[in-house]
């Protein structure tokens, strides 16, 4: 892959902590001097042999699947040191506000009736995430109306990559008037005898709220018919078949012949994405195991491969908020009956399967599939945006080498969560979009960081960048600018192939 110690650069270098969505951001101080200095530190030989194929390309590589646990622990020590870090400096900063405010008191006893008169406006404007505080008892908010924010830094924060609310970073602002009337357009379409599917996805593509997105996301996938007296026996059906699928199969995982594939799910799942609280409950990881070994037993022609263990998150997110208010990303799944949890698991296995059925070859014997999209990426960037193109060619970068995984991913390891859920509102409104569209998706983010591509002059520096893109502030916004370059792309070339055609 462009080295003389291939494992070692990719099981090393592509899991550490640099900036990125599947890791906690760094100081943006320090994060261009960490990356110089650990490009020189660890400088590779400029000058490499190609692998001559996909199969010696595979073996010749590691993913960030295949890191020890022994990184994981020092990954997480790194970010655990961090963590206390910013604790102590934040009470030591909050002690020193509390003994400049102590001295600025001329007449302490005239302060607690003043505070005790109005304890409703102790209250600090909060964000969604921030929905823990609310539950601290009013009487502590008038007692010491600093002490909250001396609390903050030390409550459990999940990092903002892990947030899986669909509105961006400071939480869910109150709803527009627009989005009000866009909600009820999809309330009169989603409760119409006969669901106008044309119309549900040209109001899909621009976002599908979030109280409306479970059934949306069920009809535009195919799972659920149109009509609406079909759905309830539908869904009842499918549900049962599912399930009926788990009696016959399920107990085959321990056989000779399954065990390599249960095996391969059973290590997965738990690196999916790790730092969310709700995918390491031992129920949620039971469900994705049940999903998985169940699809791959139905499709032998593939089987289970690395990748689509994430794929099925979206799809499980989203029928979960169907039956919870709060943010998901710390429910406990404990608290729901079983009969909901079966219909979740079962709507997601549906879903996910409607999905793949579409990009089946990405995941076939050598997965011709991807190697086909990557190859048209190459040339749609090679005509679109030259200098980038050149610059990978100067410094030998191969677009397997990076773009492999925005494929069999769907760039799921490059953006956090919430936005995957807003990209594939719209990858479902679109003809073949997990396929076709995705390429477009594809050359727009590689182009939308073309000036940091360009400034990195040598092929480590480019492979981290390009394997650690600062995504992890993303939100609607962001992917509302990458989709609209994508559909413009599209409009471009789609119908003029040969604009990208060598």
């Amino acid at each position: 892959c462009g080295s003389s110690n291939p494992d070692n650069f990719w099981m090393k270098k592509s899991v550490n902590p640099v900036y990125g969505a599947q890791h906690p951001p760094l100081d943006s101080r320090l994060t261009k001097n960490f990356i110089k200095d650990r490009s020189k530190a660890n400088a590779l030989p400029m000058k490499s042999k190609k692998a001559s194929s996909f199969h010696e390309f595979a073996r010749n590589t590691s993913d960030a699947w295949d890191i020890g646990d022994d990184e994981d622990e020092d990954f997480t020590s790194s970010s655990s040191s961090l963590q206390t870090l910013n604790s102590k400096v934040a009470k030591a900063t909050a002690a020193q506000v509390l003994e400049n405010h102590s001295k600025m008191r001329v007449k302490p006893e005239r302060t607690q009736p003043a505070l005790s008169d109005m304890p409703t406006n102790c209250k600090v404007n909060k964000s969604s995430s921030e929905a823990q505080l609310s539950r601290m008892s009013e009487e502590t908010c008038v007692r010491t109306p600093l002490q909250k924010q001396q609390s903050l830094p030390l409550r459990p924060v999940i990092p903002l990559v892990a947030r899986i609310s669909d509105q961006n970073a400071s939480g869910a602002p109150p709803m527009t008037v627009r989005e009000k009337t866009r909600l009820e357009k999809f309330r009169q379409l989603l409760s119409s005898h006969n669901t106008d599917l044309d119309e549900l996805r040209k109001c899909s593509w621009p976002g599908v709220p979030r109280e409306v997105r479970p059934v949306t996301w069920r009809l535009l996938s195919g799972y659920l018919p149109a009509n609406m007296e079909r759905r309830k026996l539908t869904l009842q059906r499918k549900r049962e078949e599912y399930f009926g699928f788990i009696q016959q199969y399920y107990d085959s995982r321990n056989e000779e012949h399954h065990q390599d594939t249960y095996r391969q799910i059973h290590i997965d799942i738990p690196r999916t994405n790790p730092l969310i609280p709700l995918f390491q409950q031992p129920l949620v990881q039971e469900i994705f195991e049940r999903i998985l070994f169940i699809w791959a037993i139905r499709h032998p022609a593939s089987g289970y491969v690395q990748g689509i263990n994430d794929l099925v998150t979206p799809f499980f997110v989203v029928f979960l908020s169907e039956y919870v208010e709060e943010d998901v990303e710390n429910f406990d799944v404990t608290n729901l009956s079983q009969d909901v949890l079966r219909s979740i698991e079962a709507d997601s296995f549906w879903c996910m399967s409607k999905l793949l059925d579409g990009i089946q070859d990405n995941y076939t014997f050598a997965q011709p599939g991807i190697q086909k999209k990557v190859k048209a990426l190459e040339e749609l960037v090679s005509r679109i945006d030259e200098q980038v193109h050149n610059h990978f060619r100067k410094y030998e970068v191969e677009y397997l080498q990076f773009a492999f995984r925005w494929m069999n991913n769907l760039l799921m390891r490059e953006l956090p969560l919430r936005c995957t859920i807003r990209l594939w509102d719209t990858y479902q409104s679109e003809p073949e979009g997990f396929s076709h569209f995705h390429l477009y998706v594809c050359a727009a983010f590689l182009i939308k960081w073309r000036k940091e591509i360009l400034d990195e002059e040598d092929f480590q520096g480019l492979l981290m960048l390009l394997q650690n893109l600062p995504t992890i502030h993303w939100g609607n916004e962001e992917i509302g600018l990458l989709l609209a370059e994508a559909y413009r792309l599209k409009y471009m070339f789609a119908d003029a192939p040969n604009h990208y055609r060598r």
